[in-house]
Order: C-alpha cells, then structure tokens, then sequence
C-alpha cells in the first residue's frame, strides 16, 4: 500500500511548514517577470519556479488552466513542472477541477491520478455537481495510490455562495452534505486515519454550520493574498483543526519574481508565518 497523502503532507508540514505555492502562470505574471507569454516563456517560468520552489515549500499548486491555454507545448511545460517538482520531493497538486460523469470522469481520474498517468499528481482538485457516485473512479485511484481528491466544497469567490448554500432535501445546505458525504466516505477508506478525500475550503464567508474537524480529511484553503485572506483568517476557520489545512497562495507571491532568491525569500516568511499561527 503507498504511502498516503495525508502522511507525505504531515512529513512535508514538519519541515517547511503548510504552505501550498500555487504556480499561475497568467499573462499578468509573465509580463511582469519580462519573459514572453508564449511556450517559450512558460518554460522560462518553469525553470524559474523549479529554482524557487525546491527547499523552501513542501507543496506546489499549478493552475492547469495557464498552461492549457498554450495547447500541447503548454501541456507539455505543466508535465515538466510536475515531474521535476515531484523529483525534488515536493507534493503537486494539480488545480485542475475536474467533473464529468462515466467513462470521461474516469478517464479524467486515470490521466491524473494513475500509476501510470501521463500528468500524476499527488493530488488534485473536482468538481461534484455531477454527483458524487460519478466520482468513483477518482476515489478509488487516490485511495489505491496513496493521492488526494480535492472536491470543491466551499470556494472563495461570493459568486458560488448561491449554489453552495442551497438546501438540500434533509435542509442542510449543499456544502455542509458534501462535508458529510466525504466524511462517511474517509470513514469506510480510513477508519483509523485521515482519509484520502479533502475539501477545497476559502478562508471567507463560513459558516459556523460547518462541522469541518468530523469531515476527517485535508483542507485546500485557496485565496490567502491576492483574494484576501490573512494567515489570521486561516487560524480562525480552521481553529478545530489546524493540522489538517493546507493554505495556498499563488499572485501575492508570484508578484515578487522573477529573481528566485527574492521568490523563495518571501514565500519562507510566509510559511514561516503560516508555521507559528497554524502551530499545534
């Protein structure tokens, strides 16, 4: 059995504290490193990332969506990226957000998650409003190979709120019926352990309804920064359970490029911020 995620993140935690760097190559971003907005510069980001990244975060968060926007040599420059960060020991999760049903859910599930899948990640974002029985297929490949599913729970923008907060049937809100249904899940998978289902969780706008420390598994709290969250806003969601967040930051440290020592310096403040008000 592979070591789960959960663990490799506890182990990558201990070291170079929660930090989750999310990578966005965006036009804005490359304009302001001064390298082309085309494949070339997005190989030039990242050789620059690779270079920041390693020995100062644990976890990296590309965004699929800036390198997809370039076609196959976009692709191909996402695939680098997550082979040689994970050869330098670092945790990918790759931002995809997924969610189909049947056969295209699962060969979703196989191009990520697989043994053998040409972009493996070690964990990865869906989307469940297709259903969560429609999710099998990525359960159980994490579950076998030792990855994370990240299901889109409750996000940052205001604009999701309609949807999220919806009631369902038992008049519980949407959100708050995913948490449970991850957490049965998490149970059958890992009675004894954090399971190999999390949830992406913003930092905003919660609501105390949310039982987030029964749902036993790990939480992508996106929108610290350039979104506006704090590292205080962090603490404060995740109080009953500050062990299990992994906090993500992606312009608000982007902006700093293109020197990688200036990079890796101001995302160890971060994570050394992070460290201290998520310190259990």
């Amino acid at each position: 059995m592979a070591t789960t995620f959960a663990t490799r993140f506890a182990e990558a935690r201990s070291i170079f504290g929660p930090l989750v760097w999310g990578l966005d190559p965006s036009t804005e971003v490359l304009e302001q490193w001064g390298v082309e907005d085309s494949p070339a510069g997005l190989e030039r980001f990242v050789d620059i990332a690779i270079e920041a990244v390693a020995g100062t975060v644990g976890l990296i968060k590309p965004q699929s969506a800036f390198f997809e926007r370039h076609g196959w040599e976009g692709i191909r420059a996402l695939g680098r990226l997550m082979e040689e960060a994970r050869s330098a020991g670092l945790l990918v999760i790759l931002d995809v957000k997924r969610g189909d049903v049947g056969s295209t859910n699962d060969a979703y599930a196989e191009a990520y998650l697989g043994v053998d899948a040409a972009l493996r990640a070690d964990a990865m974002t869906v989307h469940p409003y297709l259903g969560f029985g429609a999710m099998g297929r990525y359960i159980e490949l994490a579950a076998r190979g030792g990855s994370c599913l990240l299901v889109v729970t409750r996000s940052s923008n205001p604009d999701g709120r309609s949807i999220q907060s919806a009631r369902v049937e038992s008049g519980r809100s949407v959100e708050a019926d995913l948490l449970d249904e991850i957490g049965r899940q998490n149970a059958d998978l890992a009675p004894a352990a954090l399971g190999p289902i999390g949830a992406v969780v913003g930092p905003t706008l919660i609501d105390p309804e949310l039982d987030l420390r029964s749902m036993n598994g790990l939480f992508l709290a996106p929108g610290v920064g350039a979104q506006g969250a704090s590292p205080d806003d962090v603490a404060r969601v995740f109080h009953a359970c500050p062990e299990r967040v992994m906090p993500s930051a992606s312009r608000s440290l982007l902006v700093d490029g293109p020197d990688p020592s200036r990079l890796r310096d101001v995302a160890a403040e971060l994570a050394e911020t992070f460290r201290q008000v998520l310190a259990t």
